[in-house]
């Protein structure tokens, strides 16, 4: 199971939201503005802007996660969301043997497929290991050193590594781009791995943040099922 950890986030992000949003129409300087939002205030503003659809303000607002856990198949989506900052542990730099990976419910529920996955899973180890060796061997004899050697064999051992490869992740986004992701990921469609990482990171915002991300989730949440004809039709249920 992902293991989701807030790292850090913008203190008083609802307070800030509203100040950002409250300037764009305020002749007060910015000091007087903030005094003068109450919490009320801070709660009727949000909600407008959120019915309004007015986002940019939000984007003043960012959080730090650190992801554990999770497969190159995650990886591969989350940095589809290009508002963002990401740093990945690297399969050039660290050492892959005896690596740990992600095994797929629906696979670890059928002892056939969970035993074929495993075996190949095993197979890959034995590979990584046998190409690492080699390559090693192979940059020892041009008088590399062994730490130079055994890094630059991960360069290319790493090539038959699997999907399942677990791996970790510091990521950043602002409070618009979560929005977004939200949206995308912790619908019903997502799949199952990436929606579980979203659900958890978005029960970490509003516990800091309950304002801003008051209305965050799946669409059909809020309004209607973006999925069109590939919807999971159950958007009233859900």
């Amino acid at each position: 199971m992902p293991l989701v950890e807030l790292l850090a986030y913008t203190p008083d992000a609802d307070k800030l939201v509203a100040a950002a949003a409250k300037l764009c129409y305020s002749k007060s300087d910015i000091d007087t503005l903030m005094e003068k939002l109450t919490p009320e205030k801070i709660d009727s503003f949000l909600t407008m802007l959120a019915d309004l659809g007015h986002e940019s303000p939000i984007e003043h607002a960012s959080y730090t996660f650190g992801i554990e856990g999770i497969s190159r198949v995650v990886l591969a989506q989350i940095t589809r969301h290009r508002i963002a900052s990401f740093s990945v542990q690297s399969q050039r730099y660290v050492d892959m043997r005896n690596f740990e990976y992600i095994t797929p419910p629906d696979i670890a529920a059928i002892p056939e497929a969970l035993a074929e996955f495993q075996e190949a899973m095993e197979e890959d180890v034995r590979h990584y290991e046998r190409l690492r060796n080699i390559l090693t061997e192979k940059y020892l004899e041009v008088n590399m050193d062994r730490s130079a050697a055994e890094k630059k064999a991960n360069e290319d051992a790493r090539f038959v590594l699997p999907n399942a490869c677990d791996t970790k992740i510091i990521m950043t986004m602002n409070a618009r781009s979560l929005h977004n992701f939200f949206g995308l990921r912790c619908c019903n469609r997502a799949q199952w791995e990436i929606r579980e990482v979203a659900v958890q990171m978005l029960k970490l915002v509003r516990e800091v943040s309950p304002l801003l991300f008051a209305n965050a989730g799946p669409g059909c949440l809020y309004g209607a099922c973006s999925e069109g004809a590939y919807s999971c039709g159950r958007p009233a249920e859900i």
